[in-house]
């Protein structure tokens, strides 16, 4: 049974988290709207840590992107986990730019960071946030990790900046010297991270063969 990815579009557009996603979405942008809004005018670090906490509620609500309360009924399904995760990503990731592009129009011009490092460092946490979300699934028979991912993922941007080695400097500012390093580390962090989530989008070979024979009424 071949399966054409336009019929995919209907089921898979009707099973995402649209009200994580809405919610993630709309406080990220009542966070970067908030400065303008009061008539502050921050300073830079002040906005680049704005917009760094915007970033990481964007890939809160992403968190929960693979979350599938069918995802045992599809298994079997001759569509790959792959494909329906690419699918899913691939619903979202317009309308994930038009939201960060957006954001970055909402915060001071002025102090705005360079909007090609700091959507970098956005790229980071929405990949690991998916990688995550991948790992999960494919470890385990969790058919919502969203909300352990979602946690897991705060837990490591709190403790990243204060467990990071000194010699990485992540989280720097724009006028640091070291701010052109920090963002080439970045890139290795989401390569890592892309490959991770590459790995893990795969369904464990026994697992498909075990849940293929039980749909079929055969021994799992």
């Amino acid at each position: 049974m071949r399966v054409v990815i336009p019929d995919l579009v209907r089921p898979v557009w009707r099973t995402l988290p649209w009200r994580a996603l809405s919610a993630a979405g709309l406080l990220g942008l009542l966070l970067a709207a908030a400065p303008a809004a009061v008539g502050a005018e921050p300073d830079r670090w002040q906005t680049l840590t704005l917009l760094r906490g915007v970033a990481l509620t964007g890939a809160l609500g992403l968190a929960f992107l693979l979350d599938d309360p069918a995802r045992h009924l599809t298994a079997p399904v001759p569509t790959r986990r792959p494909l329906r995760q690419a699918l899913r990503v691939a619903l979202v990731a317009p309308l994930t730019a038009l939201w960060w592009t957006a954001v970055l129009l909402l915060v001071p011009s002025a102090s705005r960071p360079p909007a090609g490092d700091i959507t970098l460092e956005a790229a980071v946490l929405v990949v690991l946030a998916l990688a995550g979300a991948a790992t999960a699934v494919r470890l385990t028979d969790e058919a919502r990790p969203g909300p352990s991912i979602a946690a897991a993922l705060l837990l490591t941007a709190v403790l990243a900046p204060l467990l990071a080695p000194e010699s990485w400097a992540l989280f720097v500012t724009p006028d640091d010297p070291r701010w052109p390093a920090a963002h080439d580390r970045w890139a290795v962090v989401l390569g890592a991270a892309a490959v991770v989530w590459g790995v893990c989008g795969p369904e464990p070979l026994g697992r498909r063969r075990g849940r293929r024979a039980h749909a079929a009424g055969g021994p799992a």
